[in-house]
């Protein structure tokens, strides 16, 4: 299956809108997983995949929290791909954006070796980063048009709205394996999004710890015909617990994702 067939073959399946991101900061993961074992960032991700496999609609690896450490963290990184169950759809979140040979050896890394679903693209330089993704066409590419950080007013959504002007070429560009970022604290832009774009995926971080509405991303980013996004939730789920409770961090993770479920579709 593609990526697409994938999504709404499991989000009919899990009933559920939930992408998990696997931020995995080493510094935040239980005491006890850093004392007892060789690899705890690995054993963090195993433990919360097999909590909330059940309930997500995809995952979503940043890449940055495994280059981090190094050629350990690459291996957990790939580990982690290997023990995701082939039906729910991985999402690389790495926000490359080059052009030429050097996307192509992106496109490679990700989709060839690490056998990832999707990635994350800063489009900025324009069609030139796509190009080498066109023999890749059962992936997908969210491309960044609005992101949920406050800083995204100096560029994405300043007074040009940037973001308006990378859904424009999205649309012209007319290709199915294309869908956006688009920040939960960002509100009615939302709304402009889904008009130019009604049938793309939308991948939706910024609910919890960065202030998004999910009343808001419930009105104004889903679509009509099918709701066509992720709610991505990091912190919020796979750092819910509390320290009295980091023996059972997984159990915390599965309800926290069940919780964020029940929200979403309380509101479809």
């Amino acid at each position: 299956m593609n990526f697409k067939e994938k999504y709404y073959s499991i989000v009919d399946k899990n009933n559920s809108l939930v992408c998990v991101g696997l931020d995995t900061d080493i510094a935040k993961i239980p005491a006890f997983l850093t004392n007892e074992k060789d690899n705890p960032q690995w054993e963090f991700n195993r433990r919360i995949i097999d909590a909330t496999k059940d309930y997500v609609a995809a995952y979503k690896p940043n890449f940055a929290f495994y280059i981090s450490q190094g050629r350990k963290g690459l291996e957990t990184l790939e580990r982690t791909i290997a023990y995701i169950p082939d039906e729910i759809p991985i999402i690389l979140d790495a926000k490359v954006g080059d052009i030429g040979n050097t996307m192509k050896h992106y496109a490679n890394a990700y989709f060839d070796h690490l056998e990832v679903d999707a990635i994350t693209i800063n489009p900025l330089m324009g069609y030139d980063v796509l190009k080498p993704f066109e023999s890749f066409k059962d992936k997908y590419l969210f491309l960044l048009a609005l992101t949920s950080n406050p800083s995204n007013r100096d560029f994405l959504n300043s007074g040009n709205r940037l973001y308006t002007e990378i859904c424009y070429k999205i649309k012209e560009w007319n290709m199915d394996n294309l869908g956006v970022v688009v920040g939960a604290t960002n509100d009615e832009e939302m709304s402009t999004i889904r008009e130019l774009l009604p049938d793309a995926i939308f991948l939706i971080p910024g609910i919890g710890a960065q202030g998004g509405s999910l009343e808001n991303v419930m009105k104004f980013a889903a679509g009509k015909e099918h709701p066509n996004i992720l709610v991505n939730s990091s912190r919020g789920i796979i750092f819910s617990y509390e320290k009295e409770d980091e023996r059972c961090f997984e159990i915390t993770a599965m309800k926290a994702c069940k919780i964020l479920i029940k929200s979403i579709n309380d509101l479809l």
